[in-house]
């Protein structure tokens, strides 16, 4: 009997566990990254702000739409006549935080390679099963972190596009990258 057809609550806890722990140190890594950039961008912003009464972005609000921006989803932004979406690491001038999108694949491939190698998946598909479960830790923390990282400012908040976070960042990262790093996984524990 393959892992597949015996996948029971452990092997789905133990997904959603590398999830988690996906979501977390990508979020992470990128603040240990970007913190010290996005404060100095933030200061001209924040003292206008304060001037007229407003409260200052907490930088670790904006390193939330970087991070969202990393996995492809547009950060929103109210602004006059209506709502404008803007992708921070996309539309920076290259250099390093150009490799901000790397993070969300590297954990998330480190995710689902864990998970196969802890459920011992005995074949490539087996893995790629079980790597892709981290969709079940990860999903739920990037539908929350939309309202986390949201920034009320006026009559609109700043926040990564809803839609996007959840389908493309929740669910179709965690499943791909997942599974592509469960497949590796059970690939090299085959091997040994």
């Amino acid at each position: 009997m393959s892992l597949t057809d015996r996948i029971d609550g452990r092997t789905i806890g133990l997904g959603a566990t590398t999830g988690v722990a996906a979501y977390v140190l990508g979020y992470l890594v990128t603040y240990v990254t970007q913190r010290g950039a996005v404060e100095e961008r933030l200061e001209g912003f924040n003292a206008v702000a304060e001037l007229f009464g407003g409260d200052p972005i907490p930088a670790w609000k904006a390193v939330g739409w970087l991070f969202y921006n990393a996995h492809f989803v547009d950060t929103e932004l109210p602004g006059f006549g209506g709502t404008q979406t803007r992708n921070f690491v996309t539309s920076a001038d290259g250099g390093s935080i150009a490799l901000l999108f790397l993070v969300p694949a590297l954990v998330l491939l480190g995710a689902g390679v864990a998970a196969a190698t802890l459920s011992r998946a005995a074949t490539a598909a087996d893995g790629a099963t079980v790597g892709a479960l981290v969709t079940a830790g990860y999903l739920p923390l990037a539908t929350v972190g939309v309202v986390v990282f949201g920034y009320a400012v006026g009559e609109g908040t700043i926040a990564p596009d809803a839609i996007t976070a959840v389908l493309l960042a929740g669910a179709v990262y965690p499943a791909v990258l997942g599974g592509l790093g469960g497949a590796l996984g059970a690939a090299v524990s085959q091997s040994n």
